[in-house]
């Protein structure tokens, strides 16, 4: 694996580490409150925080996930190494546009 994209995909885990944990603690927080979806948006709606939050998550992942998918496609399809690239770069795509959208419908009044 390219030495770039071996310390690209270290950085974004090291990124998502502490987001998963506050994601999870959200979900936690909202569950024992009895939280309904309405009242997550409710607090989520407008806010700056929790749309940098997510969008560096989303970012994050989009890097992270091709990366992976790419080194399993070359060592475990027949795919050639620049088809498993455009199938990961399509992927990584795919993700951050859907990803985004997510953000833009949890934080945008």
């Amino acid at each position: 694996m390219n030495v770039r994209l071996y310390l690209a995909q270290r950085l974004t885990a090291a990124v998502m580490v502490p987001l998963v944990g506050l994601h999870l603690a959200v979900i936690v927080y909202a569950t024992r409150h009895e939280l309904s979806a309405a009242d997550v948006l409710a607090r989520t709606r407008g806010s700056i925080a929790w749309a940098l939050f997510y969008g560096i998550f989303v970012l994050a992942a989009a890097i992270h996930a091709p990366i992976g998918i790419r080194t399993v496609l070359t060592e475990w399809s027949p795919l050639k190494r620049r088809s498993a690239d455009g199938v990961a770069i399509g992927i990584g795509l795919l993700l951050l546009v859907l990803g985004l959208r997510a953000v833009a419908a949890v934080v945008l009044p």
